[in-house]
């Protein structure tokens, strides 16, 4: 099952998390202002949003998150890009943002790819197979996905006063951004903006696999060693989900450049 979400993977996840360095919580698209002569070079640059974007903004985004989603399609709001200082969020924002991504109409669909790859491997054969199998993975999957979100993106961060965001590095080669974005998996950034290990994540995506695995998954794989692997194939999928985050402004550039050379 571990082998088949890390390749689903590769269309995107959306759940933003957490971070060391402090990030801005500008859009990618959003024109930026230039300063005029005789300003400080070194003071901040305001942005300067459409008219449309602000609307959107006021309407669904907190401040400090985003709007993007990966692949245009999978929430990614908890992901911000440049390095300015931005404030913490308040347990309210945290709540919110994470309610706001977990209950995406588009998560219907990433659920069901999840279900009936599940399915096609029977794994947890106590579902049984047919209609009846697939709805109760489904089900499954849908509530994995909000309860393990839900503790590591806002109950816990609020409790432990962490930063469930991600802030994209974009600095160095593949490599060093690479180990960057799976470290954030142990580091996170407080909500005082200091580095510290990232709790939220490790117990959030433990106490998900326990609530799941002795509820209401099947009565024969309500064990310890099946709670483990629960818990081992989440780390691993939120660490490469944070590797697509850390990338995804440069596969949107190369899909842009794509797009404008096709219309050419």
């Amino acid at each position: 099952m571990w082998l088949a979400s890390m390749v689903v993977l590769g269309t995107g996840l959306a759940r933003g998390q957490s971070s060391q360095d402090p990030a801005s919580p500008s859009d990618s698209n959003a024109p930026q202002t230039t300063k005029p002569a005789g300003e400080d070079p070194a003071a901040p640059t305001p942005q300067v949003k459409a008219p449309q974007d602000q609307k959107t903004d006021d309407k669904n985004k907190a401040a400090g998150t985003s709007n993007d989603r990966l692949f245009y399609a999978l929430p990614n709001f908890l992901t911000l890009r440049s390095k300015q200082q931005v404030p913490p969020l308040t347990v309210k924002q945290k709540y919110g943002v994470v309610a706001r991504s977990a209950f995406d109409p588009v998560q219907l669909p990433w659920y069901g790819t999840l279900a009936a790859i599940s399915q096609a491997e029977n794994s947890e054969k106590g579902y049984g197979q047919g209609w009846g199998g697939y709805g109760k993975r489904f089900g499954a999957y849908a509530a994995d996905g909000t309860i393990e979100n839900f503790l590591v993106g806002a109950v816990l961060p609020s409790a432990l006063h962490q930063d469930p965001r991600f802030f994209q590095s974009g600095e160095g080669g593949f490599g060093k951004r690479a180990w960057y974005s799976m470290s954030r998996i142990l580091i996170t950034r407080s909500d005082a903006g200091k580095s510290q290990f990232n709790a939220s994540e490790i117990f959030g995506a433990a106490a998900g696999s326990a609530i799941s695995n002795y509820s209401y998954h099947p009565k024969e794989d309500r064990t310890l060693s099946n709670t483990a692997s629960v818990f081992a194939s989440q780390i691993g999928y939120d660490a490469v989900t944070f590797v697509v985050k850390e990338f995804w402004p440069d596969i949107q550039r190369k899909m842009t450049k794509k797009r404008k050379a096709s219309a050419n």
